[in-house]
This record gives structure tokens, C-alpha cells and sequence, in this order.
């Protein structure tokens, strides 16, 4: 028998989901490269997901987040715990389907140590 996850509901949803739009447009192809040059030139690992939110990394490569006046950090904080897991979750899996060939490109900021 295969594992599969547990499903738990959004508890505050159109936040989870603004931040969650945040960061499929960060994800994007013509951002992408933006986000990880940010992380890069500051030597910031891609999975260190706080840090990044607490750098305002988000808002400084998505106009639409920066224009909406509302802290990407202040969206995940605003999050009850079990929605914050959702979100750390969804935006490693993101960092994972990146395309290989950008990952080896921005190899440091994906190493462990």
C-alpha cells in the first residue's frame, strides 16, 4: 500500500490563496530567474522559506504582491499553523519542479550545508 497524504483543509482561504498566487507568479518563467538571482547575490538557500518572507524577497520580484500593499509575511503570519504547513509544503514542492537545468544553474542556493 503506497503512502498518501492526509488532505486538511484551508482554515483562512483568501489569504492562503493570494500568498499561494504570490508565489505561482514568483514561479514563473520570466521571474523565476529574478527570485533565484535574489536568493543568490544574497546567499540565501531556496529552502530557507522564512527568511525569504522575512526579506520581502516576494514582493521585490512580484509587481501584483508589491502593489497589493500586503507583506508576503504578513499574509503566511496571518495564517492559523496548520495552513502555514500547507504553504511551507506547497512552496517546497515548487522549488523541486523547478527545471533541472535552472537548478544547476543556482546549484549553491539549492546545496544543505
Amino acid at each position: 500500500m503506497a503512502y498518501q497524504q492526509a488532505q486538511i483543509a484551508v482554515t483562512k482561504t483568501a489569504e492562503f490563496e493570494q500568498l499561494k498566487a504570490a508565489f505561482d507568479r514568483v514561479f514563473s518563467s520570466s521571474a523565476l530567474e529574478k527570485f533565484y538571482g535574489k536568493l543568490q547575490s544574497r546567499s540565501i538557500p531556496v529552502r530557507e522559506f522564512e527568511k525569504i518572507l522575512a526579506l520581502e524577497i516576494p514582493e521585490a520580484v512580484d509587481g501584483t504582491l508589491a502593489k497589493s500593499g500586503t507583506a508576503a509575511r504578513k499574509l503566511y503570519e496571518s495564517l492559523t499553523v496548520s495552513d502555514q504547513a500547507l504553504m511551507r509544503e506547497f512552496y517546497l514542492e515548487r522549488i523541486e519542479k523547478v527545471d533541472r537545468k535552472v537548478r544547476e544553474k543556482y546549484q549553491k542556493i539549492y546545496q544543505y550545508y
